[in-house]
């Protein structure tokens, strides 16, 4: 699966948040988007989901217009993990991830067995077959996350676009989540994109960064990106360094 974004300007209405983006997407790659509150992540994600229209340009899946999708053969192409933490009281975890089978059953479908096994794989592949039974709503925000990634295995889409999926998580749980995220992408070819603010996780993981700011897109490996001083920029501040030859961050004494 390839995504191309052609000279493709993002926004709400008359408001154009970033303009004139040309990037690629590639089937087993974690590509990761690094910006500021207000460089428009949130938003470009929502425009290649087709949440939002592009205000210009064009966005090809395979060389196919995203325009030219059906709602239903979207749903079959593109599964989408958001940040907001929507509340599922009195659903376990096997319902929630159940719904992910909905692009193929329809919202009122029974599920046959060949469905009850997809969702099987999907919460073994990412480790909570042991949580299938508990409520959605007595879960860590960690082990949610998971169920919510299993859900978008579920539906078995050759693309998957998250909005900030290690937000609410601890250290070792954002870690996990972006492990298992990498995963995905090089064991099973999925296309595999995110926002995140956990800058040092996303450049010592992600196969790709896209770094969005003062009106560019800068667009590499982490260590290309280092090499050009891109990164840099993007997070030293009085007292913040960066460590090019380490991909690290470290806090320096004031």
């Amino acid at each position: 699966m390839t995504i191309s974004l052609d000279n493709i300007s993002i926004g709400y209405g008359n408001i154009i948040v970033a303009e004139g983006i040309n990037a690629k997407l590639n089937s087993g790659q974690l590509t990761c988007l690094l910006g500021a509150n207000g460089a428009g992540k949130s938003t470009l994600l929502r425009t290649l989901s087709a949440f939002l229209p592009a205000l210009a340009g064009s966005i090809t899946y395979n060389g196919r217009e995203l325009d030219d999708f059906t709602p239903q053969e979207r749903a079959r192409l593109i599964g989408v993990v958001l940040t907001e933490r929507s509340k599922m009281e009195y659903m376990n975890v096997r319902d929630l991830v159940s719904m992910g089978r909905m692009p193929y059953t329809g919202f009122w479908g029974g599920m046959n067995d060949d469905d009850r096994e997809i969702v099987c794989e999907a919460m073994e592949k990412v480790g909570i077959t042991a949580l299938a039974d508990r409520m959605v709503d007595t879960l860590s925000d960690g082990e949610r996350q998971k169920v919510m990634i299993a859900k978008a295995l579920a539906q078995q889409t050759p693309v998957i676009y998250l909005d900030e999926p290690t937000a609410f998580l601890d250290f070792p749980s954002k870690v996990e989540t972006m492990q298992l995220l990498l995963t995905l992408c090089h064991d099973m070819q999925k296309t595999v994109f995110l926002s995140t603010h956990d800058v040092e996780i996303a450049i010592q993981m992600a196969d790709s960064c896209w770094v969005m700011g003062d009106g560019c897109l800068h667009i590499g490996t982490p260590r290309e990106l280092a090499e050009e001083g891109v990164i840099s920029r993007f997070v030293e501040r009085p007292g913040v360094v960066f460590d090019k030859e380490n991909l690290s961050i470290r806090i320096k004494s004031m």
